[in-house]
């Protein structure tokens, strides 16, 4: 007669899943609020990059003013943006946006800039 023996593991490989869910889920929770930083950055580059395409056709103080609309309604305060005419157009700007969670504060520094011939 053979006597097979029941092993039971109950609760280990529960455990093991019950910790990788916590992880991905702070993984994704972090990586959430610090990619929202770097989408208005690139809102932020990608609106700069219209209207430095637009310039030949536009003043500048236009140009500050949709600039400054746009930082305003993206970051809550309005940037200070410089505009240089020669051969081409560059628009420049700087600013720090901060992100304040729990175990991670950190503030990122941001410089874009954008160059279009005229």
């Amino acid at each position: 007669m053979v006597i097979f023996e029941r092993r039971t593991r109950l609760g280990t490989s529960s455990l093991g899943c019950l910790i990788s869910i916590i992880l991905l889920a702070a993984a994704a929770y972090y990586g959430i609020h610090v990619g929202r930083v770097y989408f208005r950055l690139y809102q932020l580059q990608d609106v700069m990059e219209s209207e430095a395409r637009m310039a030949p056709s536009l003043k500048d103080d236009v140009i500050h003013r949709r600039l400054a609309a746009t930082s305003d309604s993206l970051l809550g305060r309005t940037l200070t943006f410089d505009i240089k005419r020669a051969n081409k157009i560059t628009i420049h700007t700087e600013y720090s946006d901060s992100v304040d969670l729990p175990f991670f504060k950190h503030t990122f520094h941001f410089k874009p800039r954008v160059e279009e011939p005229l």
